[in-house]
C-alpha cells in the first residue's frame, strides 16, 4: 500500500510520541487541521505547513512536497516549478529563525492578497 501524505505524517508524529495537541503547541497548526491531513481530508496543505512538520519531525521537506502532489503537479508550468525551486533553495540557506520569519512573512503577503 502507498504511503499518502497523511500516514507519513501521522507515522512521523507517533514516532516522536506527540499528540495532536503537542504538534499544535509547537507549530500553531490546529490540531483539527493537522487531523485532517493526516486521515487524508486535506490532501495538499499549504507548503508553510509541510516545512513546519518536517521540520519538527526530522523529515525530508522535498518528499513531504512531492507527497502532496507539489513537485509533479499537473497545472504547475516550468516556470511555476522553477520559482519554487528557486524559493525552496533560498529557504535552505537561511537559519531555522530566518526560515521561519521568511514563512511568515509570506503568509502575511498570502492573507494580504485575498483580503484585497
Amino acid at each position: 500500500m502507498p504511503r499518502t501524505l497523511g500516514r507519513v505524517l501521522k507515522e512521523a508524529r507517533d514516532r516522536q510520541k506527540l499528540s495532536l495537541r503537542d504538534v499544535e503547541k509547537r507549530t500553531g497548526i490546529r490540531n483539527a487541521h493537522l487531523s485532517q491531513i493526516e486521515n487524508g481530508t486535506i490532501t495538499k496543505p499549504e507548503m508553510a505547513m509541510l516545512w513546519e512538520l518536517a521540520a519538527l519531525y526530522g523529515l525530508d521537506y522535498a518528499e513531504l512536497l512531492r507527497a502532496a502532489g507539489y513537485s509533479h503537479g499537473r497545472h504547475a508550468s516550468g516556470r511555476e516549478r522553477q520559482r519554487m525551486t528557486a524559493a525552496l533553495r533560498a529557504l535552505g540557506e537561511l537559519s531555522p529563525s530566518e526560515q521561519t520569519e521568511a514563512l511568515r512573512f509570506m503568509a502575511e503577503l498570502k492573507g494580504k492578497r485575498t483580503r484585497e
